[in-house]
């Protein structure tokens, strides 16, 4: 849920000044997945303080610099800047190999306050700073451990245990064995924790070093090679490119959107690997808490693509705005390649397509947004396969540990590929036998790396916290999914056939509903002083009303609920009145009808009626006018819900932008939810 930064330049002099600068932008570009508070650590000037002796001083050298605020990074840079001014510090000073490390934060222990945000420290002198994402599960009883050791902690966090644990066993390995190296101490601590995590170490026992290391949480390595003999040559040994003397910069991230600005060739890290940058060279090791020694692994760059442009709002005034304008594109990119002769081509799942259509039931799992994309899909995967689905939110799974069997084909949907409690639920689905299929845009997260197979949606970067083009690219990927499951029976020929056209034309039905965009800022600003919405759907669209609802609520800061129509008489239809604003979604499909007779008895309760319906059916759904009527183009009835959540997307962003709220970091929430 934080985002972690560091940037290491080797051979190749840079100022202060501009060390900054590359740190405060990693972060701006990280800090979609957290934002109440922020923190960088980079080298001091000179020798260590007059005020202690050689023999007395921990180590060569002064102490680092470090800066932590509370806020988002705007503060945190205001602040520096401000302290770097009373402190006298020169931003003109050069380095010629020189280490920074930052974090932006979203609380899980400890409100957000600066004794809180990252590096946390292991104590006087901040022989050890730690940025940290993830959450350390045992730290309640390292806390206990040391403590009872001489350490006190000043922080609420979890990540306070590491820093502290780091001096510790550095201290005592120095007092039993003389030198330890930084993987060595690094090793140590790696044993003793317990959770999920990223980490990046920065210390002045071992100054120009960085390591960093993962559990369970993306950590990416970023080589430019600033002679750029070898920049954008895939598969080159990332050992064997760093070893060579020569000038360079070196990064970690959260995420690829902080390094695409400086270079494409990446390495993602694997679970329980170490990396360790020295003198220019980067050194990979696979820890086994088992083994005394870790492995030397080799492992090759990749190249990253992606440009620079895909991070930026370019016109637009914020990213959840782009993001929706997006969707024609989005979607084209998700399906091109894959439609050829009105057939399906997905070759993440070519090999396991047989050993689907045998499985017992699909069973799609997911979280939010995720979540709801799924619950859209499952009508069609049901008809077009033949296999019956069912639904689980992963929290209540891994709850409940619901039965998954080996004869179970589980779905995984997931933005990221990084969400939390997806990853248990696909360890949980793993153990139990069952093929695991994954549904990401992230090309390289672990819940890619971890299934048997899978589909890459191909969204392209989304950076607004409120997903809206990842969730109209998921439910295309599985709509596309489920023709290929059910491409071998010939009774579903001809509607599969509808299908496959009607997903060809989809992308200009999305840029003709955009057109309503003024139109949805109009109804936004009528309901600007409105306390609640419901939206009411069914069928095909009752995953529609629980999308929009998710919206309004996630950056409008609304209360809204998205509710099946089904069940209006049998509780909800106490809250109607003329005052609280009811969307109801009656596009032309097999529940049309139904959603007439829901609109009718809202009308008779005197409902505050606003209906979404197919073009040319404004009369159908409201004859007499009474109601505000939304019309949307109209497609294969299983692909409308692409084209209905995109008015209420623009609704929630109008309605966000007229209440004075941020669009793109809403309050509490952030993008990828990598803690449970």
């Amino acid at each position: 849920m934080c985002g972690i930064f560091a940037y290491l330049n080797y051979n190749v002099s840079r100022e202060r000044r501009y060390i900054l600068e590359v740190l405060f932008n990693g972060l701006r570009r990280l800090e979609y997945r957290g934002y109440d508070s922020s923190g960088i650590a980079l080298d001091a000037d000179g020798p260590a303080p007059s005020s202690a002796s050689p023999s007395d001083a921990p180590y060569a050298g002064a102490p680092p610099l470090v800066f932590r605020q509370e806020g988002k990074i705007e503060n945190l840079v205001r602040s520096v800047y401000s302290d770097v001014d009373e402190k006298d510090v020169n931003l003109d000073a050069a380095f010629s190999v020189h280490a920074g490390i930052a974090h932006t934060r979203w609380a899980t222990h400890g409100v957000p306050a600066p004794r809180n945000s990252h590096p946390q420290s292991s104590g006087a002198g901040d022989e050890f700073l730690v940025v940290h994402n993830g959450i350390i599960t045992n730290y309640e009883v390292l806390k206990e451990t040391l403590t009872r050791h001489g350490f006190t902690f000043e922080s609420d966090t979890d990540t306070e245990v590491i820093p502290k644990l780091a001096k510790f066993v550095f201290d005592k390995s120095h007092d039993e064995e003389g030198d330890v190296t930084f993987s060595q101490v690094v090793m140590e601590v790696m044993r003793q924790l317990e959770g999920a995590y990223a980490l990046i170490f920065k210390s002045p026992h071992y100054p120009n070093e960085l390591i960093a290391c993962k559990r369970g949480s993306t950590l990416i390595l970023g080589v430019n090679e600033l002679s750029g003999q070898q920049n954008g040559k895939p598969f080159h040994d990332v050992k064997a490119l760093t070893t060579n003397g020569k000038p360079k910069e070196l990064f970690f991230s959260s995420d690829l959107f902080a390094i695409v600005e400086h270079t494409k060739n990446y390495l993602a890290l694997e679970d329980n690997e170490i990396v360790h940058i020295k003198d220019g060279s980067v050194s990979i090791l696979k820890f086994d808490p088992h083994k005394e020694k870790p492995a030397f692994v080799q492992r090759a760059l990749s190249v990253l693509e992606m440009e620079v442009e895909q991070i930026k709002k370019g016109s637009y005034d914020h990213f959840m705005q782009k993001e929706i304008h997006e969707q024609p594109h989005s979607l084209t990119t998700t399906m091109r390649g894959r439609l050829k002769d009105g057939e399906v081509l997905l070759g993440g799942l070519k090999e396991h397509l047989k050993t689907i259509r045998r499985c017992r039931r699909v069973v799609f799992i997911g979280c939010g947004t995720s979540y709801n994309a799924a619950l859209a899909a499952r009508p069609f995967v049901e008809e077009l396969t033949g296999i019956p689905v069912t639904m689980e939110v992963a929290s209540d799974l891994l709850d409940r540990q619901g039965p998954i069997y080996r004869e179970d084909t589980a779905v995984f949907v997931s933005q990221s590929g990084e969400t939390a409690d997806t990853l248990l639920a696909l360890d949980y689905a793993l153990e139990n036998g069952a093929l695991c299929v994954g549904i990401t845009n992230t090309v390289g997260s672990t819940l890619s790396r971890k299934t048997h197979c899978g589909v890459h949606i191909n969204a392209g970067c989304e950076i607004g916290v409120a997903s809206t083009k990842a969730y109209t690219s998921q439910i295309v990927a599985m709509a596309m999914m489920a023709l290929a499951i059910g491409s071998d029976q010939i009774s579903t020929q001809a509607r599969r056939n509808d299908i496959i056209s009607g997903l060809t034309g989809l992308p200009s039905c999305v840029s003709e509903v955009l057109k309503l965009d003024v139109e949805m800022k109009e109804l936004a600003s009528s309901l600007i002083d409105s306390e609640s919405l419901l939206v009411f759907g069914r069928g095909f669209n009752y995953a529609t009303a629980l999308e929009g609802a998710l919206k309004v609520k996630e950056v409008a800061l609304m209360h809204s609920e998205g509710m099946l129509a089904g069940e209006m008489k049998h509780g909800p239809l106490a809250l109607v009145d003329e005052n609280l604003p009811i969307i109801v979604i009656a596009t032309r499909d097999a529940c049309f009808s139904k959603q007439q007779s829901v609109i009718q008895q809202l009308l008779s309760r005197k409902g505050r009626l606003i209906v979404m319906c197919s073009k040319g059916d404004a009369s159908a759904v409201c004859s007499n006018g009474s109601c505000r009527v939304i019309e949307v183009p109209g497609v294969a009835d299983c692909l409308q819900p692409v084209i209905n959540i995109i008015p209420l997307q623009l609704l929630a962003y109008h309605l966000t932008v007229l209440r004075g709220f941020d669009v793109d970091q809403p309050r509490n929430l952030a993008k990828s939810v990598t803690t449970q």
